[in-house]
């Protein structure tokens, strides 16, 4: 794998660091500027707003640059929204800093993926996109974990004020080590949008949306479901939180390897083991052995979707695939905020803690049915309407190198998604 790899996933655990830290410092936040814990909530709910604006706008206006100038644009931009957020005087600047912070997420992630997959042979392009995730899972098994407990014992700013050197270090390391990739000339902003049309690219963003919102229905009030269920104390929400990353982190490795091999039966796979985990889990959590076990499945299963979610909107919108990645992570988001939504629901209508279990193995169900939709519409689809994996244009990888045409002038490299 490329050594350039390291700097996206490196730009990635900085990345995750600050998304899902603000979650263990909203108390620490809340009494520091004299607000209630439930207003410092919406500094969460600012940066998912920020991912979902960012993710198109941001792609759209830099569609023609460069993908290695976008790429540490976009990371200085994350960079100056954390050192705001250190420096912030009150709630309100923290809130539009962690705005500012969340902008370039989407955009990031949706332009690394395409690249991470340009600088591979097009059998390993799944395994390059998990690399650059890699990143996000490591920064819940190590970075939230230490940064909550920084924030707690030195003081909420101080947390931002790493992530802000871990976003320098990141500029540099795409600096020096991501290679000059020039953004595909052919049609440019006109043809990624038209690629948003494609009912295959929507089915895929529906998935994501469904199938990934089960995963944050449970994450969101794992907590409470500890200590108020399983009986741990909250000083071992920390213990769980690393063991939910260290599940991620597995299913990032296991995912990429499988979905180059097969993409729709790793989807399937991951979709259907992460329902029965979720209608599994409330009663998992009746046991402390038990629990821990499921917090670390959940983490695995559920991030295990990730990738083979990604590789099949890139890959349905191969021509043109730099908007559709991005939208995609903007899917990830609204399934986050919709599933914690819906979890909650669940849990004010009086049906207990463990409820949003049953409503997220519904979410994941459906995610599911859609996908399986989508797989059968596109076996049904003539062959000449359909967007095949390795057939027709491909970008140009790396170093301007292209495909060598077979006999007859077609190119084409078999992929995960010609052998389904």
């Amino acid at each position: 794998m490329p050594l350039a790899l390291l700097a996206l996933a490196i730009s990635a655990f900085g990345i995750g660091t600050t998304e899902f830290v603000m979650m263990g410092l909203l108390p620490n936040v809340a009494g520091d500027l004299h607000t209630s814990v439930p207003t410092a909530g919406y500094l969460v709910s600012a940066y998912a707003l920020g991912v979902v604006v960012g993710a198109p706008l941001l792609t759209a206006l830099t569609s023609k640059l460069d993908r290695k100038r976008v790429l540490l644009l976009l990371m200085a931009l994350f960079t100056v929204g954390n050192l705001v957020s250190a420096l912030a005087p009150g709630f309100s600047t923290l809130l539009a800093a962690r705005f500012l912070a969340g902008l370039p997420h989407g955009a990031f992630f949706g332009v690394g993926a395409v690249v991470a997959a340009r600088m591979v042979d097009e059998r390993r392009g799944a395994r390059a996109v998990a690399t650059m995730f890699l990143g996000l899972t490591l920064a819940n098994v190590l970075g939230v974990p230490v940064a909550t407990l920084l924030g707690q014992q030195v003081g909420w700013r101080a947390t931002f004020g790493v992530v802000t050197v871990i976003g320098l270090i990141a500029v540099a390391a795409l600096a020096a080590l991501v290679p000059q990739l020039p953004a595909e000339r052919k049609g440019g902003l006109r043809r990624e949008a038209g690629a948003l049309r494609n009912p295959q690219v929507l089915l895929g963003l529906l998935t994501t949306v469904f199938g990934f919102a089960g995963v944050f229905a449970v994450y969101s009030y794992l907590a409470s479901m500890m200590t108020d269920v399983t009986g741990l104390s909250p000083s071992m929400v920390t213990l769980v939180l690393a063991l939910f990353g260290v599940g991620m982190t597995l299913g990032a490795l296991i995912a990429g390897p499988l979905t180059d091999r097969a993409l729709r039966p790793t989807l399937y796979g991951a979709l259907g083991a992460l329902a029965l985990v979720l209608a599994l889990f409330p009663l998992a959590v009746q046991n402390r052995v038990t629990a821990l076990a499921a917090v670390v499945a959940l983490g695995l299963v559920g991030f295990a979707t990730t990738t083979p979610l990604q590789i099949t909107v890139m890959d349905k919108a191969r021509h043109a695939p730099t908007l559709a990645s991005a939208a995609n992570q903007a899917a990830f988001n609204l399934a986050n905020a919709g599933g914690a939504w819906i979890g909650g629901v669940a849990i004010s209508l009086g049906w207990g803690w463990t409820s949003p279990g049953y409503v997220a193995a519904l979410l994941a169900a459906t995610g599911l049915a859609v996908a399986v939709t989508a797989g059968v519409l596109d076996r049904a689809a003539p062959a000449g309407s359909r967007v095949v994996a390795g057939r027709g244009h491909l970008p140009p990888k790396a170093g301007g190198g292209h495909l060598t045409p077979k006999a007859g002038g077609a190119s084409h490299v078999e992929t995960a998604a010609d052998r389904v």
